[in-house]
């Protein structure tokens, strides 16, 4: 959403008739690059979308491919100068063997350095392509509907802006150097070996398919385990989640021994499979070295033939060594690369389905500037899943300057009627006006910039108390923002802080008191100076004196401003001009809380229920 809007950051919907939302934590990826292999569904068309961010790094690109190439060329040149060196000593020809040396000297310096730019060159082209994602994933996250943020996790989302980010920051600047080198290493040494002795280098390559076949095998055995272990692994966080949140209910029913026998459980069954996945993990590098140490014992035995044969040279069967070690490590390699793409390109994939979300609609250039504040609904059909209405031929109309309550049971339309006013949901049918023109018509940003809303939950941010006041009016002084202050009557709780105004908030405000947190957002609502004002009860989870603090803040607030007010407590409300009773998505009263306490009504049943506590 902007910056400037007068709103609490919060999904608003009725309890009963909002989608419900599956909230888990994101599952923690193993670092081990035989970790869980994520496929794509797509991966093409993913990696051609892909490939556009690259694009407009090319520069980065072509100096990463060239270091690559440096390094490559010049560990493919350096076995053969040692050959060579190895030949002139064996002949005693002693006078060229410092031009060789000084030579292989400079090119494994030159090695050193072009390996040290291909890191660099690969962390900077990383960093610069997540940094473009992230920024166009989260540009999109903040113009996406209530709809799509209410019908999926919030865990997920921002699994997509951290940990499906990280995998592509990773992949790019770990796997694609390694990509390329592996593949020019494979070329460039499969190359040189044929070049020095087809014979032995066919020998030699022997030990490729063994190599395939253990990768394919062992692989899939491992990759099976490890998404065992991160499932596990996930309900483990889960578990650790919920009762470290709910840490007070688990105390006060003295379930801590039930909570830590299911806790062990689950760590039981992690750590079983862990250690299988670790020891197949583990078992790849021995295996490799087995299939390596092979193919050096074939080197070596049909080496030493050739060699004693007068075929090749000493020094040529010390280089197929060397060039048998390097043509190995590039395949097991490009197998870990194969699964660290794959997880990035579903990574990838995940962001991309979010940019393909429609944004929300804010069409409209209807000025609120002249507005009144006259809010009429005409014959208003709402659903926020088909066959599953919640309003039904809702019509209504409330003048400038009135103080409006919606009061009724949970799931009975209250909070849908504000989603739909603040067109954070569009009807299915009929109207919504602002003073006569559809709110259709209406810029978004202007709508919202004309409207505040004070919830029940307030959200604060981890910023100082003027930022926070300042949020709903970025162009705001100080001397609005003192204003503000005195009229929410919070005034005089910062002047009693250290630092005042500047005092920094932790997260969601948690260094105050609930009353002190919501005479905040009064105070935001203030600078707003909105024509229209939203009010969800604030005063639920209050005390006494505070409450009064916070209902006199209120009731200044409220002032010349057409104001709809969600009660929960029918005691804040007696005053209201019109009192709307609300049943199952009609409306079923209204009144003024004398007429409709002597109507013996609906309001009647609510009222002596909270009051009297008599049963309805």
């Amino acid at each position: 959403m902007p910056h400037n809007l007068s709103m609490e950051v919060k999904s608003l919907g009725d309890k009963d008739n909002r989608p419900k939302i599956n909230m888990r934590m994101p599952t923690m990826r193993t670092p081990r690059n035989y970790g869980v292999i994520e496929k794509p569904k797509d991966i093409k068309k993913t990696i051609l979308r892909f490939i556009i961010y690259f694009s407009k790094e090319i520069k980065i690109i072509i100096a990463l491919i060239l270091s690559v190439s440096v390094s490559v060329a010049c560990s493919v040149i350096a076995p053969n100068l040692q050959s060579k060196a190895i030949d002139i000593i064996a002949d005693g020809k002693y006078n060229k063997l410092n031009s060789i040396l000084i030579l292989m000297i400079v090119l494994y310096i030159i090695y050193s350095f072009s390996n040290l730019f291909q890191n660099l060159f690969g962390a900077v082209l990383s960093q610069k392509i997540v940094k473009k994602i992230r920024a166009d994933l989260f540009k999109k996250i903040v113009n996406l509907p209530i709809k799509y943020i209410d019908n999926h996790s919030h865990g997920d989302i921002m699994s997509r802006i951290t940990n499906d980010t990280e995998n592509i920051s990773n992949t790019v600047s770990q796997s694609l150097g390694s990509l390329v080198s592996g593949v020019l290493t494979i070329l460039g040494t499969v190359f040189m070996m044929f070049y020095l002795c087809p014979l032995l280098a066919l020998l030699s390559c022997s030990t490729v398919i063994l190599t395939v076949i253990v990768i394919k095998y062992l692989s899939k055995a491992m990759r099976n385990f490890f998404i065992k272990r991160q499932t596990l692994l996930g309900n483990l966080n889960g578990i650790v989640e919920e009762k470290v949140t709910g840490y007070k209910t688990v105390t006060a029913y003295n379930r801590a021994e039930t909570v830590i026998n299911e806790f062990e459980k689950n760590s039981d069954m992690l750590t079983k499979t862990g250690i299988i996945a670790e020891i197949l993990g583990g078992s790849m590098g021995p295996i490799m070295n087995i299939i390596n140490n092979i193919g050096f014992v074939i080197i070596a035995l049909f080496g030493g033939y050739f060699a004693f044969k007068g075929i090749i040279s000493i020094g040529i069967v010390s280089a197929f060594i060397v060039y048998a070690k390097q043509f190995g490590r590039p395949i097991n390699e490009i197998a870990n690369v194969y699964g660290q793409i794959q997880t990035a390109a579903a990574s990838a994939e995940r962001i991309f389905s979010i940019m393909d979300e429609e944004s929300e609609d804010k069409s409209g250039n209807f000025d609120m500037s002249k507005a009144k504040g006259v809010i009429t609904f005409k014959n208003v059909d709402f659903s926020y899943k088909k066959n599953r209405q919640v309003l039904f031929n809702f019509n209504f109309n409330i003048q400038a300057g009135q103080k409006i309550a919606l009061v009724g049971t949970t799931g009975s339309g209250k909070t849908t009627v504000v989603n739909l006013l603040m067109r954070f949901y569009d009807i299915d049918k009929g109207e919504i006006l602002i003073d006569g023109v559809n709110i259709k018509n209406i810029n978004i940003s202007e709508l919202r910039r004309n409207t505040a809303i004070v919830l029940q939950d307030t959200i604060l941010f981890s910023d100082t108390i003027k930022n926070n006041l300042k949020y709903s009016n970025l162009e705001a002084d100080d001397n609005e923002i003192i204003k503000a202050a005195k009229l929410s009557n919070c005034y005089n709780m910062i002047k009693h802080l250290e630092n005042k105004f500047d005092t920094k908030l932790t997260e969601g405000g948690q260094n105050l008191s609930q009353g002190q947190r919501q005479l905040l957002s009064i105070g935001r609502a203030f600078i707003a100076n909105p024509k229209i004002l939203i009010l969800d009860e604030a005063t639920s989870s209050v005390d006494t004196r505070t409450e009064k603090n916070i209902q006199d803040a209120m009731i200044n607030l409220m002032k010349e401003r057409t104001s709809l007010i969600i009660a929960h407590r029918l005691s804040t409300i007696q005053d209201a001009d019109v009192i709307v009773v609300l049943d199952k998505g009609r409306i079923i009263e209204t009144g003024s809380h004398e007429e409709l306490i002597n109507k013996k009504g609906k309001y009647y049943e609510l009222y002596m229920t909270q009051f009297e506590g008599n049963a309805i």
